[in-house]
């Protein structure tokens, strides 16, 4: 076996210009941010446990932005990856550069990759769908949801929010590294593709004729089958399309006047309940 390379020494940065910090700027700019990331293939992920599980994961780390402070608590990482440059900045410089104050004060650089088709998906037997939930945050919630609630992937419509943006990876706790996930390429056919591969489509509605989450429960304990459940947008929720083409439309009984939970909570009760 070849000998791994020594790591260089860490490099210090002091100009918030410097074109080595490329990938980490203006890290708030979603536009700017979606643009850079998809044109570069790399993906940001934030703090310790966040740059540790991606790299856990197999993804391969460009570069690391620490301060000085992590270097000890990330040392097994770095020296896992020689040749990836590591940053030392102030930070305050890290600020300057990604628009926000990096309160975890650790950052990496890492090379995307696409892991899971759509076909891989759908030989599971438990999946979330995903329509166009927008917000980044809502769904690295859901995934993360999905992970710890012992479902098996999700599969996300061509205009929801990209998993690997990192607001969704630092929400999800990485978990978006190890819940399998795929973009479907035709939204209006998607209720059908599930139903063609054996899944029962639930859509989360408020729809006339939804019935109670914990009845289609029932139903479906009483009759095993694949399930996929059909999340829809934050403010107008699932689409007619999808909601008609759903074998079944169940709603989340509410009280005390709400109609309905935000997109991640109600992702959260729905897998619980539809998880037997």
């Amino acid at each position: 076996m070849s000998p791994q390379p020594a790591r260089s020494a860490p490099t210090p940065i002091h100009d918030s210009d410097d074109p080595r910090l490329a990938d980490y700027v203006r890290l708030r700019d979603t536009s700017l941010r979606r643009h850079l990331e998809s044109t570069h293939g790399l993906f940001i992920a934030e703090g310790e446990k966040v740059i540790r599980r991606a790299v856990e994961a197999g993804y391969r780390p460009r570069s690391f932005l620490l301060a000085e402070r992590w270097l000890p608590g990330l040392a097994d990482v770095l020296g896992g990856w020689p040749e990836a440059p590591v940053y030392v900045v102030e930070e305050a410089l890290a600020e300057q550069v990604t628009g926000f104050h990096v309160h975890r004060g650790a950052l990496a650089s890492l090379h995307r990759e696409v892991r899971h088709t759509v076909d891989d998906l759908l030989t599971s037997t438990r999946l979330v769908v995903i329509e166009d939930v927008v917000d980044h945050t809502n769904v690295g919630a859901v995934l993360r949801n999905a992970a710890a609630l012992g479902w098996e992937g999700a599969l996300l419509a061509p205009r929801a929010a990209d998993p690997l943006y990192r607001r969704s990876v630092k929400v999800s706790m990485g978990a978006v590294f190890s819940l399998p996930w795929a973009r479907l390429d035709d939204w209006a056919g998607a209720p059908d593709l599930l139903r063609r591969a054996g899944f029962t489509t639930v859509a989360l509605t408020l729809a006339d004729d939804a019935v109670d989450l914990a009845v289609v429960a029932e139903r479906l304990r009483a009759r095993p089958q694949k399930v996929a459940i059909l999340l829809g947008t934050e403010g107008a929720g699932l689409s007619h399309r999808w909601t008609a083409g759903a074998d079944v439309r169940a709603v989340i009984p509410m009280r005390a006047g709400i109609d309905s939970l935000n997109v991640a909570a109600a992702s959260a009760v729905a897998c619980y309940v539809l998880g037997g």
